[in-house]
């Protein structure tokens, strides 16, 4: 199955020149959508996985499943103040300006292997923060997975020494 086929894109979205990948006609296609998951969880039966991450909100959507598939747990990175409790925190650069992202303390613990997971890899800003987070509290990255890669933009770059997988590219 070619997973790029049930991806919808919508030219001109948020904004003028934008080209908008719209994962929802995969995720509504019940093959389409197992198949994603399971070619997700083949990168991670090829490394060693405590734990799968998933960075939001999209992340929550293949990473919640992957975990199930995996028989392994699943925690949450947020955008600031929607977790309770203790987090931890890591700031990042945006092209014009900062953000931030947040995980509860006790959700890895130091030597895990945690496999990442988001439906976008774009610049690399987004899941270069969440390796910070996981590695700030001594966990082990086993790799990154993404439903996209927009390669044009190098995300990639950003994420050296990591083994990264990439279901859907686009050049452009």
């Amino acid at each position: 199955m070619n997973l790029q086929d049930k991806i919808r894109v919508i030219s001109d979205f948020p904004k003028q020149g934008i080209s908008f990948k719209d994962i929802t006609t995969l995720l509504k296609d019940p093959e389409a959508f197992r198949t994603a998951v399971k070619q997700m969880a083949d990168f991670c039966h090829e490394r060693p996985v405590d734990l799968i991450v998933g960075v939001e909100s999209r992340g929550f959507i293949l990473g919640a499943p992957l975990a199930y598939e995996l028989g392994v747990g699943f925690a949450l990175v947020r955008k600031p103040g929607k977790l309770p409790g203790d987090i931890l925190r890591v700031e990042y650069d945006l092209e014009y300006g900062k953000d931030a992202l947040e995980i509860h303390r006790d959700a890895i613990a130091p030597g895990m292997r945690i496999v990442l997971v988001d439906d976008l890899l774009a610049t690399g800003g987004t899941i270069g923060a969440a390796a910070q987070l996981v590695e700030k509290v001594g966990a082990k990255i086993s790799g990154c997975t993404f439903l996209i890669e927009l390669t044009f933009l190098a995300g990639r770059s950003r994420l050296a020494g990591y083994d990264i997988q990439t279901l859907v590219q686009y050049q452009d």
